[in-house]
């Protein structure tokens, strides 16, 4: 699992806009709506540029950006075949937001650049990206589904965000018929662990896919208090998986095929672990969660926890 400690929370926060302010003569000026341009062409026939985590939502909308920042392996090993071959299509501009080749990036002569990376980032680059082409930031600490509007709105692809929201509500809505009993009276609590953990340690993570469960389905995992750091930003020791007895129903993370992923690992081969009520009622599930930062890898959240909860066994 995509290490996500670092990316925006679920709340509902406002989103980060800074539009173009420096417009290339034959574009001319920028208008009040980011993701336009006076005497540009139209939206679908605008060269776009990504950087940071606007590519692979951009891509999930049915986008097709002229120049990406690179992706890391990871995160590419889970989208599908044709969003992987548009990103491939792409040239790349470098590493991450603050490594871009602003030369190569010019030579595009894009129409528009979106980019969401962390504002210290953003800032280093702002003014020699507003020289090239009008240019749209977000901050880290947009919710998911606003970030998805206003990305599809500035490049274009609002119907392919239609069709994704209409299928995500869908789906909420058959979970949370077909397994009203369970979400009513079953307390969950979801557990991870990144490349970047320390050895021995997992957390009760509260952010991620498992934000979706809680603020969209209802279901109650553990959560911050309102204005407190994260759950998941704290590391807890393998002597405290015991302490995961009191809850009905525990969610780990499990890759594509199901298996537990390679940094969980380490906790479900622990006796510990193995000797919870949850874990030997089966009531331990694997949840994949390809991402949370667009609907598309949402999508395949629900269908996996759909499937999950539907092996739960009938509490005696």
């Amino acid at each position: 699992m995509i290490d996500t400690r670092l990316r925006r929370r679920g709340a509902a926060l406002a989103v980060a806009l800074l539009s173009a302010t420096f417009a290339l003569a034959a574009c001319g000026s920028a208008s009040d709506d980011p993701g336009a341009k006076a005497g540009a062409p139209s939206a679908a026939a605008q060269r776009i540029v990504t950087i940071g985590n606007t590519t692979l939502p951009l891509i999930d909308m049915g986008g097709r950006p002229v120049g990406v920042t690179e992706v890391s392996g990871p995160e590419l090993s889970l989208i599908p075949t044709d969003q992987k071959a548009a990103y491939d299509a792409a040239t790349k501009l470098g590493a991450s937001g603050d490594q871009v080749d602003m030369e190569k990036l010019a030579s595009l002569k894009p129409d528009l650049i979106l980019a969401q990376l962390p504002e210290s980032e953003f800032a280093q680059i702002k003014k020699q990206l507003e020289s090239i082409a009008p240019t749209t930031f977000w901050g880290l600490d947009v919710e998911w589904k606003t970030f998805a509007g206003a990305l599809a709105e500035a490049g274009d692809v609002t119907d392919g965000l239609s069709g994704q929201k209409a299928e995500f509500e869908k789906k909420i809505a058959d979970i949370k018929q077909t397994y009203a009993g369970i979400i009513a009276d079953t307390r969950f609590v979801n557990v991870d662990r990144w490349s970047s953990s320390d050895p021995g340690t997992f957390s009760v993570a509260d952010f991620g896919c498992v934000e979706i469960a809680q603020g969209d389905i209802g279901m109650d995992f553990p959560q911050a208090a309102a204005g407190a750091d994260p759950l998941g930003w704290t590391s807890l020791p393998f002597e405290q998986i015991a302490g995961l007895a009191k809850y009905d129903v525990i969610t780990y993370p499990v890759d594509a095929a199901g298996s537990p992923t390679e940094p969980f690992a380490p906790v479900v081969a622990t006796n510990t672990w193995k000797a919870l009520p949850a874990v030997q009622s089966g009531r331990a599930l694997g949840v994949f969660c390809p991402g949370n930062n667009s609907y598309g890898p949402v999508l395949r959240y629900l269908d996996s926890l759909g499937t999950a909860l539907a092996t739960l066994p009938a509490k005696k």
